[in-house]
């Protein structure tokens, strides 16, 4: 499976100022967060080192150069940054291979938002390799295309990912909504401009201006999303 579109698309919106709505992967539509931190716990022990608990709100939701920098950084281990992404992918992959949960609620919205060709891409800090094991949960044609963080200069928390997906939309970002679940998530697509729910999965994550947060996917659909850009939230 490959993001590539045959040329961006130029949005209209004739009964709503939604123009795309843009999701995260881990721990927004796939319940995955607590495999990531498994997997790195299996690496890091493998590596004769334990991890500190305290250390998963660091990790969560970060690139995989952050996450693996920091926890090479903080254990001492003996592994370059590339050999350590190596490693958690494989085991991360292992872990997916077993099935993937979705999150409560996101079946429902996805395919609402399907049913009125809302048009949709998955933004995700994740590696192509995993996203594209990841995608057979939801099936084909669920997204318009997807984002992966190494197919980006900058991942998130930097807005390249989502300035990404509204060029190739021809959106404006400031008329797509961001489903996010980490405080990193959250940063890339408000840096952006873009209107953010945010489906907190770890740590916490405060309510502000443009964004409003939510207890789960349950409580998010095609209406909630059209307040939040035309600002009725």
């Amino acid at each position: 499976m490959t993001s590539t579109v045959p040329a961006p698309t130029t949005i209209t919106a004739e009964d709503s100022a939604l123009q795309a709505v843009f999701l995260d992967m881990d721990g927004t539509l796939v319940d995955t967060e607590g495999f990531w931190w498994d997997a790195e716990k299996e690496v890091f022990a493998g590596l004769g080192h334990q991890l500190d608990e305290s250390w998963r709100e660091v990790v969560v939701g970060g690139p995989m150069t952050r996450s693996a920098g920091f926890l090479i950084e903080s254990t001492g281990a003996d592994i370059t940054l590339p050999e350590l992404t190596v490693l958690l992918n494989d085991s991360f992959e292992a872990r997916i291979g077993r099935g993937v949960p979705l999150m409560p609620g996101a079946a429902r919205l996805l395919a609402e938002l399907r049913t009125y060709d809302i048009p949709m891409a998955l933004v995700s800090a994740s590696h192509r390799r995993i996203i594209d094991r990841i995608l057979e949960s939801f099936g084909t044609g669920t997204f318009h295309f997807t984002v992966a963080g190494d197919e980006v200069s900058r991942t998130k928390p930097h807005p390249d990912p989502y300035l990404h997906a509204a060029r190739r939309l021809g959106a404006d970002p400031v008329r797509c909504a961001v489903i996010e679940d980490t405080a990193t998530g959250v940063a890339s697509a408000e840096a952006a401009g873009c209107r953010v729910v945010a489906v907190p999965s770890v740590a916490p994550i405060a309510a502000a201006d443009g964004r409003v947060v939510v207890g789960s996917l349950e409580e998010v659909d095609l209406a909630f999303l059209r307040k939040l850009i035309t600002g009725m939230h």
